[in-house]
């Protein structure tokens, strides 16, 4: 089976195209691609099985058209029919606690969603719409939800301490997300360790343009730093992360501004592009000798070492820590930063294992610590891929 994955991001849209016979089966990567800075001139990178990466400038207004181009690439492969497209939905709510088949009624649910992940959900639904106009209803669609991986967190980690009524009127509780990298992260640690996933405990940092932390225990999810929204938890690189929630209503008074307008100040100008007033992206501040941008890189690493610290404690100890995501993988210079001074509690780096693993699964650890310490690449779309061919069969 052909099954084409779609991960729209807020400016981007990532495509691979795999081959399963099954959806335990061993996967064929036959293409990858991106296309970045949606919405204006971005950038479309596509690279097919054995063939040169191939890169373009493009006009991609939105995430329909981005599908419209990755799809005529896709075609003009050769590799036969599309036999069915996996999408990454980031907001599941409450409902959807499984991959679903995409019909009429599963989009409008996402779409009565959209509120809670406005970065997130319409890019997704935008994708999606453009496959089912242009691939039209032959081909089936399966949405793979972010939240679904948190369902499992207990009653005192997902509820808020607000009026019971209120809470259970408009279904406010902490979902999660970055799900799909957590379970992916999560596999292939069980496979380097030799340790089945059921008996995994770790605290997972997923580190990139959006972060998030997760308590993982017995290979289940039992606390995670984001919540009712993706705006909750870690620093991130636009997004304020957590904060006294009565600032929403001071800013709103003192700019005479809508409560909108500061939540979308909130996901679109805080973070690390708030405080540095220069760059969301860690690479341009950490190299940068601006005191602003030295406190931005400090503040993340501050913010994130505070949640590993009490999700270590929430979990009574760890195997490991992980690393993923783009900063996660790439930059051990934060991970280090990170990781400094928690060898109280038995987590310590290695120095020269930590420069070394960039974008590679390692274990990054010192020699004989009793906390194990590991980069692991996340793999988002080969998860996606694999539930996709699991609900068309039947067998997930």
């Amino acid at each position: 089976m052909k099954v084409l994955v779609l991960n729209a991001g807020s400016s981007s849209l990532k495509l691979r195209l795999f081959d399963l016979t099954g959806a335990a089966s061993p996967a064929r990567a036959l293409a990858r691609g991106a296309i970045e800075r949606i919405g204006g001139q971005g950038t479309a990178t596509f690279e097919a099985e054995g063939g040169p990466p191939r890169s373009e400038t493009v006009e991609a207004p939105d995430h329909a058209d981005a599908v419209q181009r990755a799809l005529d690439w896709v075609r003009s492969l050769g590799q036969g029919v599309i036999d069915a497209v996996g999408h990454r939905v980031v907001h599941g709510g409450e409902r959807f606690t499984a991959p679903a088949r995409i019909d009429d009624e599963v989009v409008s649910a996402v779409e009565a969603l959209e509120e809670l992940a406005p970065l997130h959900n319409r890019p997704s639904l935008q994708a999606i719409g453009a496959c089912r106009r242009i691939l039209g209803p032959s081909v089936p669609m399966v949405a793979v939800f972010d939240t679904a991986f948190h369902a499992t967190l207990p009653e005192h980690a997902r509820r808020y301490a607000i009026p019971w009524d209120l809470a259970s009127k408009h279904g406010i509780r902490r979902y999660g997300f970055h799900g799909t990298s957590y379970r992916s992260v999560l596999s292939r640690y069980a496979e380097l360790t030799g340790t089945p996933p059921a008996r995994a405990t770790l605290v997972a940092l997923h580190l990139g343009a959006g972060c998030s932390a997760a308590a993982i225990r017995a290979g289940q999810s039992v606390d995670t730093s984001m919540g009712f929204t993706p705006l909750e938890g870690l620093v991130m690189g636009t997004r304020a992360g957590d904060l006294d929630p009565a600032i929403v209503s001071y800013l709103a008074r003192a700019e005479r501004a809508s409560v909108d307008e500061v939540v979308q100040w909130l996901n679109e100008r805080s973070g690390l592009l708030g405080i540095s007033g220069r760059s969301r992206d860690v690479r341009d501040l950490a190299s940068s000798d601006d005191p602003r941008a030295r406190l931005a890189v400090q503040m993340f690493c501050y913010r994130a070492r505070k949640y590993l610290g009490a999700y270590l404690a929430a979990l009574g100890g760890a195997s490991a820590v992980v690393f993923t995501g783009g900063i996660g993988e790439h930059s051990p210079e934060v991970r280090a930063e990170i990781c400094r001074g928690m060898e109280w509690c038995g987590l310590a780096i290695d120095g020269e294992r930590n420069r070394a693993a960039v974008g590679r699964p390692a274990a990054i650890g010192a020699v004989g610590a009793r906390i194990g310490a590991f980069v692991i690449p996340t793999d988002e779309e080969i998860v996606i891929a694999r539930d996709t061919v699991a609900l068309l069969e039947g067998t997930g």
